[in-house]
């Protein structure tokens, strides 16, 4: 039995007023770091990890750090878990988007099935590299608690491949800076125990 605890990275600059993020390499904010620091004593509390993973942005390597600090691990990074290319819409909010590709973003938010980013990646993309990271990950550790650390997109597509679910219901699952997911892996099913779990964070 695999137990993963799916975390994403605490807070950036960018969420709140939104801009699509994706392969930006942005820094934690304060509160970001408060919050990493907050879901490492969490997991700390509950699980011993034996390896912590994360994607190579700086964001996610920051929470990995954090985390890994409480077990004297160093986070190792997987490529699969890198965030989702927006490709053109790179670094824009969802207005300035609109303006130049109206059509694609009224997909991307009542189909993202059916979304084509210009420049970017599909959802289908997105899922088939992730989940074979987690699959990797998996046949190394049959029998270990491990962390993954990753982006909204990536821990979206990664739920909905373990509950079965079409990609149609991206936007059906949230995925809050800092959230803690709990799946295991057991004879070749998926068992999800938490999900979007926050409540670490109150009072910061």
């Amino acid at each position: 039995m695999t137990r993963i605890i799916l975390v994403r990275h605490g807070h950036v600059e960018g969420i709140s007023p939104e801009r699509f993020r994706g392969r930006a390499d942005l820094p934690l904010t304060p509160d970001g770091r408060r919050q990493a620091q907050a879901t490492a004593h969490r997991i700390h509390a509950a699980w011993a990890p034996s390896t912590v993973y994360t994607s190579p942005l700086g964001r996610c390597r920051a929470t990995a750090e954090a985390i890994g600090k409480m077990f004297a691990l160093s986070p190792h990074a997987l490529e699969g878990l890198i965030d989702i290319d927006y490709g053109e819409w790179q670094g824009l909010t969802p207005d300035e988007v609109r303006r130049r590709w109206p059509e694609a973003l009224d997909t991307w938010y009542r189909a993202p099935d059916w979304a084509a980013i210009p420049g970017g990646e599909t959802l289908q993309e997105v899922q088939a590299r992730s989940v074979s990271a987690m699959r990797d990950v998996i046949a190394r550790h049959t029998n270990d608690t491990v962390v993954l650390v990753g982006h909204d997109s990536v821990n979206r597509v990664i739920l909905l491949h373990a509950f079965q679910l079409p990609l149609a219901r991206y936007w059906g699952l949230a995925q809050r800076p800092c959230a803690i997911n709990e799946i295991v892996f057991a004879e070749g099913n998926f068992t999800i125990l938490s999900l979007d779990e926050t409540w670490h964070l109150s009072g910061l």
